[in-house]
């Protein structure tokens, strides 16, 4: 596929956007600025910036995807799994100097956006798909249990410094004793007040409820000397600039930018896939990138840090009764008027009540059912989510992504070196050549073995292929005179998988069996031809199918050999 330029799909949403969307747009807009509001500013002390740049990195990608973005309802914005990277990759390089920290994220935001761009504009949508669904659980719980570990003493009243999850655990329960009960209750309150108009209200935006309530419970009882608040943060709206950070940082940004990016393609893409399939659409996935680099850029150049798509705002947009991306310009459009003239409504929010709030949003990283249904239906799957899980804890985000993509790539390969392989036999009222392990009443014909290997032949695999062949040729009883492969799963040949089917036949040939092959498809059948694999074998022994090779080997050979079905016609007849 190559991307041909158009209309941006904001502009065309024009000329097609339908009177009676607007009020549910409308709505579901400043439903949605409700819950963007508090997670945007917690999300931004989360990466270790301060809270008015969760407000800008919220606001900007809004308006950017609304522009370019294809999907008609989706929510960018700051992310769990981004925005810990963000914290792991910027706090040691500016230590406690936030005006460097801001600079360090706005250009993490541009160098996500150029290798988003990158990846769509080439197209490598593609590469969304190195991080695996186990994996993908893993890592989104291994996250969770960070940001819970790291909020958790927010939340009871107290600060734990380390950024290891090991040490934040340690720090976290040697803590213990100096909870501040006014802490823990204005945040147990607040995560209360979410999670019970969520169950029972749905549509009611539980968190402006909240966060509300509790801020004006503050300032009523004067509770700010016993509980830390955002305070104050400055009014007006984001100013256009380039980050400005050291030449020696920037390697370090670029490397930590390759996970953020792939984190956040995997996340959108995702996102925007499931809701496409919901509502009968098609996604691109490239043209998702590109909305998702484009965004970035925009929130790097308006002081913002990385963001993806959201799988937990876009749900709440959607459930408001979304119909486009208006919602996004309208939620945009009221963080721009708090930002402008409203900022001290937030001066008495309570940390602790941000820390319930993030607290509650990674809750939902961890699909609890799916990871049961894993570890019974695929205990390797499973294991590679727990893999990541305790990659992402013990080690950290960064490293953590880097071994879920690692450990992705790896189980592929694996799978890919040590597939299925089957000798196969003909079971009596079934039609086609079947497993003789699973079904043992197979019958073989004297002297032809049956072999299937489910996977391309590459170099990592070829020997594997060379030593089944001949131990299912050794193995034969009586001794083979034939080896067919059944050749259909087989969707590549590399050189060196072609040198070992020389190697092989030349083996089988003083064992005096023939190659054989089966069902191979027209391309392989054409890359064997350029091998110089056609002509040593003889084309003669390629078959269409199974049945053909059979009945050849029958008729060549005058082995004592009835079908069934022969059998069954007979007695028809």
């Amino acid at each position: 596929m190559v991307f041909r330029p158009s209309w941006p799909p904001g502009i065309r949403l024009v000329s097609g956007y339908r009177r009676p969307w607007l009020r549910l747009d409308l709505v579901a807009g400043l439903t949605l600025t409700a819950l963007l509001v508090p997670q945007g500013m917690a999300y931004a002390a989360l990466a270790g910036l301060p809270p008015v740049i969760g407000l800008y990195a919220t606001m900007i990608p809004l308006i950017a995807y609304a522009l370019f973005g294809p999907s008609r309802i989706m929510v960018l914005g700051p992310d769990s799994a981004l925005t810990l990277v963000v914290a792991a990759t910027i706090i040691p390089l500016a230590g406690t100097n936030l005006n460097d920290r801001v600079a360090l994220g706005g250009m993490l935001a541009l160098l996500v956006g150029a290798y988003s761009l990158l990846a769509g504009l080439a197209p490598l949508g593609f590469l969304a798909d190195l991080i695996s669904k186990p994996v993908r659980l893993g890592y989104l719980a291994g996250i969770a249990a960070t940001v819970i570990v790291g909020q958790v003493p927010k939340l009871l009243g107290y600060s734990v410094g380390s950024e290891n999850f090991v040490h934040e655990l340690q720090g976290l329960v040697s803590g213990l004793g100096e909870t501040r009960p006014t802490a823990l209750a204005l945040g147990a309150g607040t995560a209360a007040v979410i999670l019970v108009t969520r169950r029972l209200l749905p549509r009611f935006p539980g968190v402006l409820l909240a966060v509300v309530g509790v801020t004006a419970l503050v300032a009523l009882l004067d509770l700010s000397g016993d509980v830390a608040t955002v305070g104050n943060i400055p009014a007006g709206l984001p100013g256009l600039g380039f980050p400005s950070v050291p030449l020696p940082h920037l390697a370090k940004l670029a490397a930590a930018a390759v996970g953020i990016t792939l984190v956040a393609m995997a996340d959108t893409t995702v996102l925007s896939r499931s809701q496409a399939l919901r509502h009968g659409e098609q996604v691109d996935a490239n043209r998702e990138l590109i909305a998702l680099g484009l965004a970035n850029a925009a929130a790097g150049l308006f002081h913002g840090f990385p963001v993806s798509g959201s799988a937990s705002r876009t749900p709440v947009a959607e459930a408001a009764g979304a119909r486009t991306q208006v919602t996004g310009l309208v939620a945009a459009g009221a963080l721009a008027v708090v930002l402008a003239v409203a900022t001290g409504l937030v001066r008495d929010l309570p940390v602790t009540a941000l820390a319930a709030v993030l607290i509650i949003a990674v809750l939902r990283l961890v699909d609890v059912g799916e990871l049961r249904r894993l570890a019974r239906v695929n205990r390797a799957d499973f294991g590679l989510t727990v893999a990541c899980f305790v990659g992402v804890a013990v080690f950290g985000v960064l490293y953590g992504i880097a071994i879920a993509v690692g450990l992705s790539v790896a189980a592929f390969f694996w799978r890919a070196w040590h597939p299925h392989e089957a000798t196969l036999g003909r079971v009596d009222g079934l039609k086609g050549y079947h497993d003789i392990e699973r079904h043992p009443e197979g019958r073989q014909v004297p002297g032809l073995v049956l072999i299937r290997f489910d996977a391309p032949l590459f170099f990592a695999n070829a020997d594997v292929f060379r030593r089944q062949a001949l131990l299912a040729v050794d193995s034969a009883q009586p001794a083979a005179r034939r080896l067919v492969v059944a050749a259909e799963p087989i969707t590549d040949v590399d050189s060196t998988a072609a040198d070992m089917l020389v190697e092989l036949d030349g083996e089988l040939a003083r064992r005096g069996v023939e190659l054989a092959f089966a069902e191979l498809k027209d391309p392989m059948r054409d890359k064997l031809r350029r091998y110089g694999l056609l002509e040593r074998i003889g084309r003669q022994r390629f078959y269409p199918t199974i049945g053909v090779a059979v009945h050849a080997f029958v008729e060549d050979t005058g082995v004592a050999w009835e079908d069934w079905q022969d059998a069954a016609s007979r007695e028809e007849s």
